[in-house]
This record gives C-alpha cells, sequence and structure tokens, in this order.
C-alpha cells in the first residue's frame, strides 16, 4: 500500500480488525512515520438476473428481501433467519464466482430455505412464485409437503 505522504510504497500493518463487512487496517509509513487508515472490502461478481420474459437485471437483494418477507408476514420466522437464508443464496452465487443465473433457480434455492423454516412460508412463496391458479395446485403442494415428513 502506498503511502498517500510521501508515496513511499511499501507501508507496514500495525493493527488490523473487522469492520462491519470490511477488515480496517492501521498502517504506518516507515519512512516518513505517518500513520493512516485503509478499509478492505471484498469484492463480489456482479450477478446478472435472467427473468421469464427474456431480458437481463442485475440481483437485487432487497426485491428478494421482499419476497420472502411476504411469505413470513405473521409466520415464527425471525428477520435473522430471513436475513441467513436470503445472505446464503446471495454467497452462493459469489463463492462459485458466478455471473448468470435464472429466477426459477433463485426461486427454487428460496423455496428449499423456506421448507426448512416454515411449511406455511413454503406454500405461501410457491403460490406466487409457481404462479398457482387453482386449488388443485395448493393441495398438490400440501400433500407434497406432507410426504416429505414420512
Amino acid at each position: 500500500m502506498k503511502c498517500p505522504f510521501c508515496n513511499y510504497l511499501d507501508t507496514k500493518v500495525i493493527d488490523s480488525r473487522p469492520s462491519d463487512e470490511k477488515k480496517r487496517r492501521r498502517r504506518e509509513c516507515p519512512i516518513c512515520g505517518k500513520r493512516f487508515t485503509t478499509y478492505e472490502v471484498i469484492e463480489k461478481p456482479i450477478l446478472m438476473v435472467y427473468k421469464k420474459d427474456g431480458s437481463f437485471e442485475p440481483f437485487d437483494k432487497e426485491k428478494l428481501i421482499k419476497g420472502v418477507q411476504s411469505a413470513i408476514k405473521k409466520r415464527p420466522v425471525s428477520l435473522d433467519e430471513m436475513n441467513k437464508l436470503v445472505d446464503d443464496i446471495e454467497n452462493t452465487y459469489a463463492n462459485a464466482m458466478q455471473t448468470e443465473t435464472t429466477t426459477s433457480e433463485i426461486g427454487d434455492k428460496v423455496l428449499a430455505g423456506l421448507k426448512k423454516l416454515d411449511h406455511v412460508a413454503y406454500v405461501r412463496f410457491a403460490s406466487v412464485y409457481k404462479d398457482f391458479s387453482d386449488v388443485e395446485s395448493f393441495i398438490n403442494i400440501i400433500s407434497e409437503l406432507g410426504s416429505d415428513k414420512k
């Protein structure tokens, strides 16, 4: 890291600690002796989502949170559990350095997570995600949940 005061190219890290989603580093220049702070941030690749209408748009974490929130509304699922589910989905793509996915792949991951958290939230999300148009669709998904318990 270059010293911002004298432009010497090799500064020394004297303290390092996590700060939010960053790493805070206190540095010192061995030439001029001045200290300064830097922040290190993990750079995630931009995830593009291929939609059902054929268009692409950047992954929007807030949009996914809103969808999951509507499914867990008035259910015994904490905000921490919901945030962990969304973070896990986002991190799956980031860790794989994947830059493209589909809405259906994301929806399947949400369904898998909700199935473990709360069955009512799972059915709610599935009804919107899979675009249920009749009672038979609800009966099928509920009986699928019942057969998974056995």
